[in-house]
């Protein structure tokens, strides 16, 4: 089974490993006493992120993500990193392939299917929804320094 591993970490950071892009296969996330999801992995958490979870999983060809689930509170973005399958929200199913981010709202009837020869790994983001306002843009939040860089 594969780890998480610390690269760094400071005050105001943490850095960690979840290993290439087709080794997310190798993680394992127990569900209960009787089941554990191979392929899954929860980073947010470990990192210390305070606004979201997110969470890479990998499924084989032909693997869905076994079941339909909706959240409280939580809005989730999914972004395909490698392969190719359908994604099924509400009762609509389309197909989705690498590079494909899609937005849910908690109340979101959602999974994922492999529908490739390939394996399909995936970067879910959730946070809670209706958090940002306008005042939260990336062009009005961000704060550049003028710091020297020190690659």
């Amino acid at each position: 089974m594969k780890k998480i591993s610390t690269i760094k970490e400071g005050k105001n950071f943490k850095a960690v490993s979840v290993g290439k892009v087709n080794e997310i296969i190798e993680h394992e996330l127990p569900m209960g006493p009787d089941f554990t999801l191979k392929g899954k992995v929860f980073v947010g958490q470990e990192v210390g992120a305070t606004g979201s979870e997110l969470s890479f999983q990998t499924l084989v060809p032909g693997q869905d993500s076994g079941f339909l689930h909706t959240h409280k509170t939580h809005e989730e973005l999914y972004i395909i990193l490698k392969g190719e399958g359908e994604y099924q929200v509400d009762g609509e199913v389309f197909s989705v392939g690498e590079g494909t981010v899609i937005r849910v709202a908690p109340d979101g009837k959602r999974a994922l299917k492999n529908t490739g020869s390939e394996n399909l790994t995936m970067l879910c983001i959730q946070y809670k929804a209706n958090a940002f306002t306008e005042a939260d843009s990336p062009m009005t939040d961000g704060v550049i320094l003028q710091e020297q860089l020190k690659w």
